[in-house]
């Protein structure tokens, strides 16, 4: 197995870890580095590889948070274990749009859209957003500021926004941070709750892309796999700490402008390149 190829997943899984916690799409940013550091494997192993090394990412997120949402720790009292029963009931019901439609269109929507042209688009459209809602949202109070103040009904609008990030380059905690911050709620509640929504996204989105896959992997197929993941667990911590640390006292506007920057030179690449 070729030493060159374990330090190219090593990479891809460093890009993942820290985009796919940040709004800024891990999508685009996977597009740009695997041109510039393609695997040497099938297209049908690189297209499941893209989903699954989300399972070290997610992972990251289920350590962080395992007592927050462990409904069965003998440390919290009833209430506090009935709390957490309801943020996993919210969880559910915020996936179900995306999962219902994950299912049915999931290669549809890999043959129709991914692509440079609408990862560039998408890019610049959300980072556009980002800085247009942060600053109409600048000094209003939010009404959202827990998770017991989170409704079913939010939970669900929230999830259609995750539909969104269906589209490459979208950004699925871009999509659900943004339609959180919409829809009245504090940035720290965003960006938890679209952790916790990743949670069985992820999982199911992987489970589908190793059942079409198979699991017939050659020992470099799942050297290479195994790398990105455990890369993409451990960068994925100090991602999610990072976020949670800066929008204590910063808003989601920097990162508008870095996508719309990687959107122009996503588009860049592709003319000069391709």
């Amino acid at each position: 197995m070729d030493f060159i190829e374990i330090i190219k997943a090593l990479i891809l899984g460093i890009v993942e870890g820290i985009t796919e916690w940040l709004p800024i799409s891990s999508t685009g940013h996977l597009i740009l580095f695997e041109n510039l550091l393609t695997l040497n494997v099938s297209a049908e192993f690189m297209e499941m590889m893209r989903v699954v090394i989300q399972l070290g990412a997610i992972m990251a997120v289920v350590i962080l948070y395992f007592h927050k949402l462990n409904p069965f720790s003998p440390k919290k009292s009833l209430q506090e274990k009935k709390d957490t029963m309801s943020i996993w009931f919210k969880v559910i019901v915020g996936v179900i749009p995306a999962g219902i439609l994950g299912v049915l269109f999931d290669d549809w929507f890999d043959a129709h859209f991914y692509n440079d042209v609408t990862v560039a688009i998408t890019l610049i459209l959300y980072g556009v957003l980002f800085i247009v809602i942060e600053n109409r949202n600048k000094g209003r109070k939010t009404q959202i500021n827990s998770f017991k103040d989170l409704s079913y009904k939010t939970a669900l609008y929230i999830g259609l926004f995750q539909v969104l990030s269906l589209v490459p380059g979208t950004s699925r905690s871009g999509a659900t941070i943004l339609g959180a911050i919409i829809l009245g709620t504090s940035r720290h509640i965003a960006a938890e709750y679209s952790f916790f929504l990743a949670i069985p996204v992820m999982f199911g989105a992987s489970a589908l892309k190793l059942i079409k896959f198979g699991f017939s992997f050659t020992g470099a197929e799942l050297a290479i796999l195994l790398t990105g993941m455990i890369s993409a667990f451990v960068v994925s911590i100090i991602a999610i700490k990072f976020l949670i640390k800066y929008i204590k006292n910063n808003d989601f506007k920097a990162f508008g402008w870095y996508r719309i920057v990687l959107g122009v030179i996503v588009i860049a690449f592709f003319i000069l390149f391709k």
